[in-house]
């Protein structure tokens, strides 16, 4: 008996010490606060990082790995964001240098005329900017949605490439997994995946059929709504006709992703 109260004394302590009772303490771990809001209070600028890989069905590389790197700032003045010192492999892509939108306009960066200037094979920089869209809005839209280790499903869609293919996905889940810390932020982790997703590029001489499985993690700010860091993964296999080679190749390329908060 001693012990049972023991016991139930320190669990009385934590809860105190937290600054809430045992109650609000279940609570706080069962659901998240309701209308939140993504508060930009100023200019937030990130760096988006992305590895490509190229394998064979045996898993080795083949051919050079591709380093993607950019800077994006976004809470600039009129609600815009805007992307810097964006480089392949150390090498700068002028055309996108200072490329600036508004965040309410986001909505239309599947359309190719969201992208001008940008050559039409650009797809890894158009994927900066697509990759973040995504992000953000998983962050910022399923949020009221979710509760603790319950898989959320997002309605099968399927998304136009700029004019340069499609983008089926199957089935999106989005699932709360806990809550975390990233520079100083109290944040809530969450898990997305979808697999199976089917995909095609078209360009002017190629073309790829394949299939896509992508996942990672978020880590949202309960103080602001606003992402602290996020990670993602790609597998993307599949079949590349080129008009000059006579029989298609196969194509296997994994990509690992980090957008982290540059803090000042």
């Amino acid at each position: 008996m001693k012990r049972i109260l023991q016991a139930t004394s320190l669990a009385l302590f934590l809860a105190l010490a937290a600054g809430t009772q045992p109650a609000a303490a279940s609570d706080s771990l069962s659901r998240l606060p309701a209308g939140l809001q993504v508060k930009d209070d100023g200019p937030r600028t990130y760096r988006f990082t992305c590895d490509y890989v190229n394998l064979d069905t045996k898993g080795n590389t083949t051919g050079m790995k591709q380093h993607v790197v950019g800077e994006y700032t976004r809470g600039l003045p009129d609600g815009k964001a805007r992307w810097n010192g964006v480089a392949v492999n150390g090498q700068k892509r002028e055309f996108m240098e200072g490329f600036t939108y508004r965040l309410a306009d986001t909505g239309n960066s599947l359309k190719a005329e969201f992208f001008p200037g940008f050559p039409p094979m650009a797809f890894q920089e158009r994927n900066l900017v697509w990759d973040t869209v995504m992000l953000e809005g998983f962050a910022e839209n399923y949020f009221d949605k979710l509760s603790l280790n319950v898989p959320y499903h997002v309605a099968p869609a399927t998304f136009p490439l700029a004019g340069a293919g499609q983008f089926e996905n199957k089935d999106l889940t989005l699932t709360w997994i806990g809550v975390s810390k990233r520079n100083g932020q109290k944040c809530v982790l969450i898990d997305y995946a979808a697999f199976l997703n089917k995909v095609n590029i078209k360009f002017t001489s190629m073309e790829l059929v394949a299939r896509s499985h992508y996942w990672g993690q978020i880590w949202v700010s309960l103080a602001t709504k606003q992402i602290e860091y996020a990670t993602l993964y790609e597998d993307v296999l599949g079949e590349m006709k080129i008009e000059a080679q006579p029989k298609p190749m196969i194509v296997n390329v994994f990509r690992i992703g980090a957008f982290e908060r540059v803090v000042p």
